[in-house]
């Protein structure tokens, strides 16, 4: 199963992908901005997408509604990792369809069970 995880900090990154490599058979892809990601996403076609929200050259919203208007990832999980907990994004990444919003800081268990969730997997 393939993780494309898109977070501009290099620390954050490192960390969530640690905490995600204890799932067995992940292979993790790592992009630094939306841009990145979705260069990378027509190379691949991840089982999750992971993504921050705010991040230079394009951010996790944009990434994510460009994703929902390919037709081939509009149904691809997609989990937010953002320090963002404010309602009205909360509320904007339900109407675009994200499985799971985990705020930072980050516990290496939720990001996980996010995943594993977004996945159909129990946690």
């Amino acid at each position: 199963m393939v993780v494309l995880v898109v977070e501009d900090s290099s620390t954050m990154r490192q960390l969530v992908c640690h905490a995600l490599s204890r799932i067995e058979g992940v292979v993790l892809v790592e992009a630094t901005d939306g841009a990145n990601a979705l260069a990378k996403l027509s190379e691949i076609t991840p089982d999750v997408l992971l993504t921050d929200l705010n991040m230079p050259v394009m951010d996790g919203f944009e990434l994510i509604e460009r994703v929902r208007q390919r037709e081939e990832l509009r149904r691809l999980p997609i989990v937010v990792l953002t320090t963002e907990g404010a309602v009205p994004d909360q509320e904007r990444a339900r109407t675009l369809d994200v499985s799971s919003y985990v705020t930072k800081p980050v516990k290496p268990d939720a990001v996980v069970a996010a995943v594993k969730s977004a996945l159909g997997q129990r946690a």
